[in-house]
């Protein structure tokens, strides 16, 4: 019998963080004397380097096996290129299992194509719900969650979500968060990286933004903004725009103390999170992030598929309230920052626990159906 082959599918910056120490955990079984072929798939959904190709190199993984050059466009034009890119290479390898990560839409492209070619899918980062159907992502956490053999949770209000939407339990499997392996391997790699200059540790702010909501109306933008250019005339912000916020600051009025710079690369952004003294996103990973290492975050979203990072994490949700935000950035500023707990099982093993429960499951003939 030939040997089991697991493609693991990444297309955007997060993916990769997610993915990585699933990639370590298959390579050192394999050092160990497991017989398997992993492949690692790149959409291409992130074009740029400092978004993509660098995380690659920062993560300590190899360049991806097969590259799609899937690239950017409107969702449905990206979700159906990243399809007919995929479906050759199932067919070409044939996998045992397709394993997909977060939210993104190479996740649902790809699970899409691998079931209905008859491979089986196991979703990393599964059960986390917003209840904004607005939101891109929801939509691709559903769908891709409904049609997933294997559903691995990174906290327990997930477990209940999967439930109460009819999965069955033996599908379901609590194990923690890949990101955050990956964040415990890499910190102390990214505290040795130098700050921006003239910056010094716990005196500056973070802000990311990049959500449609936030980001594709100049005049939203231009609202969050004011109570940012508040913040900074106590404190520096440091601000890396990414591309879908690049071009919708044209025009708008930043205080002199909010430094644009490049979206940045894993370790030298980790190493930022990690010294600073609170942090302003849109960003679900960066919730997470910020909830272990500690560092105070304020979220411009009115909701967030990650509550835990609200419920014993250092998250707080304030919305894009001018008022909320600079009421929430004072009193961090003030010293009355929350106090914090690092939720269950986000000890650095989940991905080895991924691994052990896949190289567990039977190995079946895969079938393409309907070609």
């Amino acid at each position: 019998m030939p040997p089991p082959k697991y493609i693991l599918v990444v297309g955007a910056r997060p993916n990769i963080m997610k993915i990585a120490p699933i990639y370590r955990a298959f390579s050192s079984r394999r050092a160990g004397g497991l017989n398997a072929d992993v492949l690692l798939v790149h959409t291409g959904q992130h074009q740029s380097r400092n978004m993509s190709d660098d995380f690659f190199r920062d993560l300590g993984i190899p360049d991806p096996d097969i590259n799609l050059g899937a690239g950017s466009g409107s969702h449905a034009e990206q979700t159906a290129r990243i399809m007919l890119a995929f479906e050759p290479a199932c067919l070409e390898h044939r996998p045992d299992w397709v394993i997909v990560v977060g939210d993104v839409n190479s996740t649902l492209a790809c699970a899409l194509t691998a079931k209905k070619l008859g491979f089986r899918i196991a979703h990393v980062e599964a059960g986390l719900r917003s209840r904004d159907a607005s939101m891109p992502e929801e939509i691709n956490r559903l769908c891709t969650d409904a049609i997933s053999d294997l559903l691995f949770t990174t906290e327990a209000i997930a477990n209940q979500n999967l439930r109460s939407e009819g999965v069955a339990a033996d599908k379901i499997h609590f194990v923690g968060n890949t990101m955050v392996d990956t964040l415990r391997q890499q910190l102390d790699r990214a505290l040795a990286l130098p700050l921006p200059e003239g910056v010094a540790p716990g005196r500056y702010a973070v802000l990311t933004l990049h959500r449609p909501a936030n980001a594709d109306s100049s005049r939203q933008l231009a609202i969050i903004l004011g109570a940012i250019n508040a913040i900074a005339s106590r404190i520096p912000v440091i601000f890396p725009v990414h591309p879908r916020t690049a071009p919708r600051l044209a025009g708008l009025e930043l205080h002199s103390e909010i430094r644009v710079v490049q979206p940045m690369s894993y370790l030298p952004f980790l190493g930022l999170l990690a010294r600073s003294r609170m942090v302003l996103t849109d960003s679900g990973g960066v919730q997470e992030e910020t909830t272990v290492l500690g560092v105070p975050c304020l979220t411009i979203r009115p909701n967030t598929e990650r509550p835990i990072t609200c419920e014993i994490g250092t998250n707080v949700l304030v919305g894009a309230d001018p008022e909320r935000i600079l009421g929430a950035a004072t009193a961090i500023l003030g010293g009355r920052a929350r106090t914090a707990a690092i939720p269950e099982k986000w000890d650095g093993h989940a991905a080895e626990r991924i691994v052990d429960i896949l190289l567990h499951q039977p190995v079946t003939s895969s079938c393409p159906v309907g070609v």
